[in-house]
């Protein structure tokens, strides 16, 4: 197996593969910063977005590593690139509904009746 960081390629996919997860995760989240204001109201529903928008983007990740290792290249730059993104995105939003929970600032948000079950 080839190097995987030899010729630059390595590190292209692995960033390839780190603004995948981040990308997967603006699309279904709002930032860590809304969590955190308004964990509060709505913590539960926030959080499941986050495991949502991770589990899509390790999917990609994962069928990343696949087609390169089918290609005959290392799996593990979409591995490192991906798995490092969503660990970090995974500890941001869970500071951020850690800290909105124990702020005593008001959030941003009203619960509605309508609502229903917001999680």
């Amino acid at each position: 197996m080839a190097d995987p960081l030899g010729n630059g390629t390595g590190a292209v996919t692995m960033a390839v593969f780190a603004t995948l997860m981040y990308d997967i995760i603006s699309a279904t989240n709002s930032s860590p910063q809304t969590t955190e204001i308004n964990a509060k109201t709505r913590a539960g529903t926030l959080m499941k977005w986050v495991h949502l928008g991770l589990a899509q983007g390790a999917l990609f990740v994962v069928l990343g590593a696949v087609i390169e290792r089918r290609a005959g290249r290392s799996p593990l730059m979409p591995l490192l690139g991906g798995g490092l993104a969503a660990g970090l995105l995974y500890g941001q939003y869970v500071h951020a509904r850690n800290a909105g929970v124990a702020s005593t600032k008001p959030g941003t948000e009203t619960p509605v009746a309508a609502w229903g079950n917001p999680t």
